[in-house]
């Protein structure tokens, strides 16, 4: 069964696309979560006090730099603004939606893969009812081919994660204990929080297992296709079978 990948831009009435209009150098590219949404903006160039005024106005600001390097700041903001998103009539036609979207010189750019072109031509009837569309590829694409981007929500992976679980997998991930050599012990990160080592190994430990859990089923989609046997776990089995 073949796939269609199609990448397009359009124009309309939204503030991240007239805020990347009147500053040419800006890229802005945002990702939906559950409950919020995640913007990435970048710029070459030094940002104008009107600029980063803008960008305060966004939302949340979780980070923020301006060096040799130009800009980058990354916020977070509610889903409130979001409604009749472009993304519903993307499910509408059948279209999976490939994040994030790009903000750039006036245009939002969406890429979506969907499983019969008929969907796709539908698609870009029904925006270019009320928007400005330039189509800027269609590709048909193998099966095999599906980015693994879309098959893993990134806030799928987190589910059923508590609070203090969460938070002792980002101090453990921060601090270097998953590093080879291990940057740190259990001892020593539990020295620098509040619990005991027992509890802390435990928000640790119940955190990895969820998270590999939740991870399981997408990697066996990831390997489904995979012809080679890396560990040798069938030539292992095949030679146990014979001295059973």
């Amino acid at each position: 069964m073949s796939l269609y990948e199609a990448s397009f831009r359009v124009k309309h009435e939204c503030p991240y696309r007239e805020i990347s209009e009147r500053h040419p150098d800006l890229t802005i590219r945002e990702w939906y979560l559950s409950d919020c949404q995640v913007l990435e903006i970048t710029s070459a160039s030094a940002p104008t006090d009107e600029l980063l005024a803008e960008i305060d106005a966004m939302g949340t600001v979780l980070h923020q730099s301006v060096d040799d390097d130009g800009l980058h700041v990354v916020t977070q903001a509610c889903l409130c603004s979001l409604e009749e998103s472009i993304v519903d009539r993307f499910e509408a036609h059948n279209c999976l939606y490939q994040p994030p979207t790009i903000y750039r010189r006036g245009w939002e750019h969406y890429t979506v893969i969907a499983f019969d072109e008929g969907d796709v031509r539908a698609l870009f009837r029904d925006l270019e009812a009320d928007r400005e569309i330039d189509v800027l590829s269609k590709t048909a694409i193998a099966e095999q081919q599906l980015p693994h981007s879309m098959l893993a929500p990134v806030d799928r992976l987190f589910e059923a994660l508590t609070d203090r679980q969460l938070a002792a997998l980002r101090f453990a991930l921060e601090q270097g204990y998953y590093e080879q050599p291990r940057g740190t012990s259990l001892r020593e990160l539990a020295e620098q929080t509040a619990v005991a080592r027992s509890t802390f190994e435990e928000h640790l430990r119940k955190a990895e297992n969820k998270l590999l859990t939740n991870a399981g089923e997408f990697l066996r989609l990831v390997t489904a296709s995979a012809t080679d046997d890396p560990l040798g776990v069938e030539e292992s089995s095949r030679a146990a079978s014979i001295a059973d």
